[in-house]
């Protein structure tokens, strides 16, 4: 990808180009932005299952152009039943990645399209969810082609799925990964996804659906019963925000690590860098990842347990204090521990100029791997981020909210552009949203070319155990060499790899001009009419 996409009426981006269809086709009949964002998640829950279902979380920014957005918040919470005594008892000292065990917080993404969709209609939005939930049904019904990021991780991941209860008759054909562009079909969850569609969002937590759900999470040795599913809800809440010279950031606030993408982009901002692609944008931009993530491991978790306001660390004072702890040469030694996770960001602006920066997690690719037989959802394993030990907002109780790597951002300009992006990747989603927001809006690259170009993951995703700087192979060998020299633990990743994330931008100009990007790391696109 190339070229910034450009329309006036509507604009759709995600990383499956069938789901941005969904969404545009959303548009083209006169739904909103939250509408089509409602259609693209559904559809990506089918055609992107390795990376999202609704049996995951998800966090909104709604907003219009000139005023503060607002973000609601689909977390869920800690089973009752999952207290640490569950997994001493099982033998553990740790929550395990995958299985019954990790499947052990509720998913709340379904309860956070209904809390969107009233905001919606209160900005004139009028679609059904049945409508919106089509193209994803039909889908699930009849089939989809297998996109070579499902095959490749589907292998990778398959020894430590296998056994998860469902994942191997939903996901495996004859016990391997699915062949490239092979046809996949996932009846029950269409099936799930017509009666949500019938029945309402509710349905999920309090209704006939809501038994199924619960039956079967209980079938497999998952802790989350029919009580936690009914105390489930969706609230909105306010955004964390901070100023750049000319432009507002919006961010999601705790259990989501939205605090650390605000003060990257905040501590950047602060070092007077005046040139793209070089040392000191780079270096500049990674010094402060680590000055962030400092402050995030610290403070970040349910936001019922945090003993800090994450507020505070927006505020000038404070971020000129951690400014000035940057060595504009040096780079700060860095063991700090890295967070996993996979993710999809999606987003839409409609001709009216409401704006939707939406994201949606399972945690792990596929999440804990259990599948529900008779509604076909994949649940998360978002759970396993708590710990079992020790104090703080990240250990596990039953009722708290796990810490979330996701966080939808949006920003507004004094020019009048309003802007969504955001990406999937665990620890790598504020370092690409530094990445892609610097490039365009501080050095005046174009939208697409922002995201084309070469990007770093200081730590990990996607599972990998090291906490290197991580460079795509086309960054020039002697600004590699430098960071090298500045004691950065470079390690050299191929170009275009999936590892540094997936992520997609839309932008409206004051005029009413809209453009659209999309990663060419991910089977996306961004589509406007």
């Amino acid at each position: 990808m190339l070229n910034t996409v450009r329309a006036l009426r509507g604009m759709a981006t995600s990383p499956h180009h069938l789901a941005t269809e969904a969404g545009l086709r959303v548009l083209r009949e006169g739904g909103n932005a939250v509408e089509a964002t409602v259609a693209m998640a559904a559809a990506l829950a089918v055609v992107y299952p390795h990376m999202t279902a609704i049996g995951g979380d998800g966090f909104w920014l709604i907003g219009r152009p000139g005023e503060a957005p607002v973000g609601v918040e689909a977390c869920g919470r800690a089973a009752a039943a999952a207290t640490p005594g569950l997994y001493a008892r099982a033998g553990l000292d740790a929550i395990p990645q995958r299985g019954p065990l990790a499947a052990n917080t509720v998913a709340a993404t379904v309860a956070g399209w209904g809390e969107a969709l009233r905001l919606s209609a209160e900005h004139g939005g009028t679609l059904p969810l049945s409508r919106l939930i089509e193209d994803a049904a039909w889908h699930a019904e009849n089939g989809f082609p297998v996109t070579v990021s499902q095959n490749e991780l589907t292998a990778e991941k398959r020894p430590e799925l296998v056994d998860a209860p469902g994942f191997a008759d939903s996901f495996l054909v004859h016990g391997a990964a699915p062949a490239v562009g092979s046809v996949m079909k996932l009846p029950a969850l269409g099936r799930t996804l017509r009666r949500l569609g019938v029945a309402g969002t509710r349905d999920f937590y309090r209704g006939a659906l809501a038994r199924e759900i619960a039956h079967d999470l209980a079938l497999a040795g998952s802790p989350v019963a029919l009580a936690d599913l009914e105390a489930c809800a969706a609230r909105r809440v306010a955004p964390l925000s901070v100023a750049l010279p000319g432009v507002r950031l919006f961010n999601f606030p705790p259990p989501t690590q939205g605090l650390s993408s605000l003060m990257i982009l905040a501590l950047f901002s602060r070092l007077g860098v005046s040139e793209a692609e070089g040392f000191a944008h780079l270096h500049g931009l990674i010094e402060a990842t680590k000055q962030a993530f400092l402050v995030r491991d610290r403070i970040v978790g349910d936001p019922d347990a945090m003993s800090e306001n994450p507020a505070d660390w927006l505020t000038d004072a404070a971020l000129d204090t951690l400014a000035a702890r940057i060595d504009r040469q040096t780079a700060l030694p860095w063991p700090a521990p890295p967070s996993a996770g996979d993710t999809v960001w999606l987003g839409a602006i409609d001709g009216n100029g409401l704006a939707a920066s939406f994201i949606q997690s399972i945690y792990f690719e596929f999440g804990s791997g259990v599948v529900l037989p008779q509604t076909g959802i994949v649940w998360q394993n978002r759970g396993a981020s708590f710990q079992l030990r020790g104090s703080g907002p990240r250990v596990l109780a039953p009722g708290r909210k796990p810490f979330h790597t996701l966080n939808p951002a949006m920003a507004s300009f004094e020019d009048g552009r309003h802007m969504v992006y955001g990406t999937m990747g665990g620890e790598g989603q504020p370092q690409t949203q530094a990445a892609l927001f610097s490039r365009y809006a501080l050095f005046g690259q174009e939208l697409q070319a922002a995201i084309t170009a070469p990007r770093w993951l200081l730590g990990r995703t996607w599972g990998a155990e090291t906490v290197t700087l991580k460079l795509e192979d086309r960054f020039p060998p002697a600004l590699v060499a430098a960071l090298r020299a500045a004691g950065h633990d470079v390690e050299m990743l191929p170009a275009f790899t999936s590892t540094m994330g997936h992520a997609g931008a839309i932008v409206r100009h004051a005029d009413g001009r809209l453009e659209g990007a999309n990663d060419p790391r991910s089977d996306g696109a961004a589509a406007g009419f």
